[in-house]
């Protein structure tokens, strides 16, 4: 699952998003934390601007990404899939090196788990309708499945 974040929103590169993740951000560093103080959530892996990786999950383990979820009628998503969040906002461009991270990730992933493909890849919003945006209309979906299938000859 794509994810979008920035802690504090729309601001990037400090220390907040990890600092969520492991569940050591200070709640009364920011006027906006205290609508999602005490919130334990995780992911996978977190791409950064510059497409540097961070990993806080093992892919096989469960990350509590998704909240009340279903993907192609199955729910629980945090139990089958892995979370990976951009450093970004939902209407603010990802960067360059992000999709090149993000699409060295997918093919690898597909490499390593047999039957998975580009297709089976779900933003936040496809998964939590209604209540979740990310990784929202700057995330160009297209430009991430023509990477894929131009590195990975056309599986998509």
């Amino acid at each position: 699952m794509v994810h979008g974040i920035s802690l504090p929103p729309g601001e990037f590169g400090g220390p907040e998003i990890e600092q969520l993740f492991l569940n050591q951000l200070d709640w009364d560093a920011h006027p906006y934390y205290s609508e999602i103080r005490g919130m334990q959530v995780s992911a996978h892996l977190l791409i950064r601007r510059d497409g540097a990786v961070l990993q806080f999950v093992p892919l096989n383990r469960r990350a509590w990404h998704a909240g009340e979820s279903a993907f192609r009628g199955v729910s629980r998503c945090n139990d089958y899939s892995v979370g990976i969040e951009l450093e970004g906002e939902d209407h603010i461009e990802y960067t360059d090196d992000q999709y090149e991270a993000l699409t060295g990730i997918v093919i690898a992933m597909m490499a390593a788990i047999p039957g998975l493909n580009a297709r089976q890849i779900a933003g936040h919003c496809d998964i939590a309708p209604g209540r979740k945006k990310d990784p929202g209309p700057a995330f160009d979906w297209l430009r991430l499945y023509d990477a894929i299938a131009s590195q990975n000859s056309g599986a998509v």
